[in-house]
């Protein structure tokens, strides 16, 4: 297949590959799938959002005393009728929940792209869910960096004060713990983020954190990919702190491989690996470095990610009877949570 054949295939394919992402409110979900969504663009990309799919508007909420994490708040039956149909590339009437009012919308016409991104507290909740989904990842950011990252989100896009979202993650902590957490056993993938090791000021204002990458093995890939690490642009080019290391971290009762990365990557570093990326995933171009720019560790693991998931993408493409054996399962509900791969 031609380098640049791949997104074409994609377009002409049947098949609608779902990118699950759970974590908390404000955790930056959208974040580490932004490299995905600039590679593929609008046209192929889509996202659901679990929340709209509440169901109670805020003040129902406040009268029952519950939390928008807890599972009787939520239509998960509705969410597994929906992303089944649109699997089928059928059109769904979605609801849409306003997070300005706390009140629902009309719901609206969805129809699937090829690959759909569905985000959330809990997609990975049920069986079935998980059985629908073709690519599980699971964001954990610090508490610390957790409480800033969701004030800045409720006060400048959501019109809470500060007091009144210290107090609401307070009342969800419980639930949290209990509902959401638990899912990252069922991840492929789980970020991990922290304040940078060269302070937290280079974090606040630069948008540089402490990212671990924690992956489940990897039982087959199209070939061998390097990380590769040029000493030239290294010594005579890079002129800021950056770190790579990698562990073995238990997650959800597994052990996982964890990449970690700190600091920022000067473009002629980085840009040896994009292009690896391209030749050995055959999509191209994938081009999210600026030129004399520099990566955070955050865009780096992004740009490992989307490799992982361009990957799965295509060993689905290349086996039709286990696509077509996927499809009816997830159609009737088959469960796949034990298909971790």
């Amino acid at each position: 297949m031609p380098p640049s054949d791949f997104k074409r295939v994609i377009a002409e394919s049947p098949y609608v590959f779902i990118i699950g992402v759970a974590g908390d409110s404000g955790t930056g979900k959208t974040t580490f799938t932004r490299a995905i969504r600039e590679i593929f663009g609008k046209d192929l990309i889509s996202t659901i959002t679990i929340d709209d799919y509440h169901r109670y508007d805020r003040e129902e909420r406040r009268k029952l005393g519950i939390t928008p994490l807890a599972p009787e708040a939520n239509r998960f039956d509705l969410l597994e009728e929906h992303l089944a149909a649109l699997k089928e590339g059928k059109t769904i009437q979605k609801p849409v929940y306003n997070h300005n009012t706390g009140r629902f919308d009309p719901p609206v016409p969805f129809s699937p792209t090829k690959i759909l991104i569905l985000e959330g507290l809990h997609p990975f909740i049920t069986p079935r869910l998980r059985g629908l989904i073709d690519f599980k990842l699971y964001v954990d950011p610090d508490p610390d960096v957790k409480r800033a990252w969701k004030i800045k989100r409720d006060v400048e896009r959501r019109g809470y004060t500060p007091d009144a979202v210290v107090q609401e993650m307070a009342e969800r902590k419980r639930d949290y713990e209990a509902y959401v957490a638990p899912q990252c056993q069922f991840a492929d993938a789980v970020i991990k983020i922290a304040f940078s090791k060269y302070g937290r000021e280079i974090s606040e204002e630069r948008n540089v954190y402490h990212v671990t990458l924690c992956q489940s093995k990897l039982e087959r890939s199209i070939r061998d990919v390097d990380l590769s690490i040029d000493l030239f642009p290294l010594l005579s080019l890079s002129e800021r702190n950056f770190m790579v290391e990698f562990t073995i971290e238990e997650i959800g009762g597994r052990a996982m491989g964890a990449l970690t990365f700190d600091g920022e990557l000067n473009y002629a570093v980085v840009r040896r690996l994009e292009k690896n990326i391209e030749i050995q995933t055959q999509v191209q171009p994938i081009d999210l470095v600026q030129s004399g720019g520099y990566l955070t560790a955050g865009d780096v693991a992004q740009l490992i990610l989307a490799w992982r998931i361009i990957n799965r993408r295509i060993f689905i493409e290349s086996s039709p009877e286990s696509t077509g054996r996927k499809v009816t399962a997830a159609a009737s509900g088959g469960c796949g949570c034990g298909d971790r791969r």
